[in-house]
């Protein structure tokens, strides 16, 4: 990401996102590179809030974000990207909600895939965390082939790792999105194995 554009590394090359607010795609991006990204189209333009002085309110963005914003399928790299960064568990009301939108997402795919969840500032009550257990036990079993972790709290990847064990779940958690992609593209696991053993 720089002042003027995103970019995102894919498995074809570098792919232009999103292009900030009154910027020239020809003068003031294109013109400036030695080579010529792919660009997503519809090129999207970045928020303008990211240029203002005051605050953006990104805690609370975060916690309004649909459910289902929060799922992306990649069909390049076949990979479910799973951003749960600043979402909290309240009720068993979100965690049926999770179930649902897994479903919608997975069942027309209609094979089992790998995914990548975002835990960044993920909270989940004491007493929901064993139920939270549960449903991505579930959930795997039903639908991922392997699941790679990953956020920057410490804290966070202990206490949940030590949850998800506990329901028989490979936690796989790592301290960055890389190291969980670099993790879920060399290690393959046995297909359809609900702990996931190596083959």
């Amino acid at each position: 990401m720089t002042e003027r554009a995103v970019f995102r590394l894919t498995e074809s090359g570098v792919r232009l996102e999103e292009i900030a607010p009154g910027v020239d795609l020809e003068h003031e991006v294109l013109a400036l590179m030695d080579f010529t990204p792919e660009i997503r189209r519809p090129l999207k333009t970045m928020d303008p809030r990211i240029f203002r002085a005051e605050p953006m309110g990104l805690r609370a963005l975060l916690a309004d974000r649909p459910l289902a914003s929060r799922f992306e399928y990649d069909p390049q790299r076949e990979v479910l990207f799973i951003n749960f960064a600043g979402l909290t568990i309240r009720g068993e009301e979100d965690l049926r909600a999770i179930a649902a939108t897994v479903d919608r997402v997975c069942s027309p795919l209609g094979r089992r895939i790998r995914a990548v969840v975002d835990y960044d500032g993920f909270s989940v009550p004491a007493h929901l965390a064993d139920a939270y257990a549960e449903l991505v036990r579930n959930l795997t079993e039903r639908y991922y082939e392997r699941v790679t972790r990953y956020t920057s709290s410490a804290f966070l990847r202990l206490k949940l790792g030590a949850s998800l064990q506990a329901h028989h779940v490979d936690p796989e958690l790592f301290d960055s999105q890389r190291r969980a992609l670099d993790s879920l593209k060399h290690r393959r696991r046995t297909r359809g194995s609900p702990t996931g053993e190596k083959t």
